[in-house]
């Protein structure tokens, strides 16, 4: 079943920055740090203020760290779980947005680093899920893509690789919704110009558009628009 990100969003709306940060870092603590699981408040606001493996780079206090877990509470994404010494959280996501390995270490890094290559999302999900090769990488963004958790961009100029992102937060990057291109699964490697991948889409401009190429682009130009639309929000 598709479950995208406004199945688990309370009263409709996505997450906010920080939402995201402090559910992306108990998402990755819980696999990379078990024995440190749940975290207590202090050690949460450390990981979303972590200077590697983060960006952009957030200095949240205690004051914004403890709103954001709120919020998240509210949703039903996070619980609190008691402690020896001080209150501790753990996240609800499996239980409000079902998962598999791969696909939640995807996500997490996503949440955690922003928009990134299929190859840069292998490296960096490493200690939370080992993919095999980039096929692999691939096919998982393909299922987040079919969830609407994901989101492919495309190239800028002087980018070799495409790059993908979340579609959890209220506050995407301008910039990176228009670049938004697809919904579907990711492409495969693009051709030389001179060469056809045989389905039309070659580095020069075909001679006649390919079936159906109309109401794509329609929906494609109307899921950039949605994302503006959140960023104004």
């Amino acid at each position: 079943m598709s479950v995208g990100p406004q199945a688990f969003a309370a009263g409709g709306t996505l997450l906010s920055s920080a939402e995201v940060r402090v559910l992306g870092c108990l998402l990755e603590k819980q696999r990379t740090t078990p024995e440190h699981y749940p975290l207590s408040l202090n050690a949460l606001r450390l990981a979303c203020n972590q200077s590697t493996n983060r960006d952009p780079v957030v200095d949240y206090d205690e004051a914004t760290i403890r709103d954001a877990l709120h919020r998240l509470e509210r949703r039903r994404l996070v619980r609190f779980a008691s402690g020896s010494r001080a209150a501790k959280y753990r996240h609800l996501l499996e239980e409000a947005l079902p998962l598999g390995e791969g696909e939640r270490a995807v996500l997490t890094v996503l949440m955690l680093r922003g928009a990134q290559t299929p190859g840069e999302l292998k490296q960096r999900a490493e200690r939370m899920h080992a993919f095999a090769d980039l096929g692999a990488v691939n096919d998982t963004l393909g299922r987040l893509i079919a969830r609407e958790l994901a989101v492919r961009l495309e190239r800028r100029p002087g980018q070799k690789e495409e790059r993908y992102e979340h579609l959890l937060s209220a506050d995407l990057d301008e910039a990176s919704g228009a670049d938004a291109i697809s919904t579907s699964a990711p492409a495969s490697p693009i051709p030389p110009a001179s060469e056809s991948n045989g389905d039309g889409s070659i580095g020069q401009a075909p001679t006649a558009p390919p079936s159906g190429l109309e109401e794509r682009v329609a929906r494609l130009e109307r899921a950039v628009e949605e994302l503006r639309a959140a960023v104004r929000t």
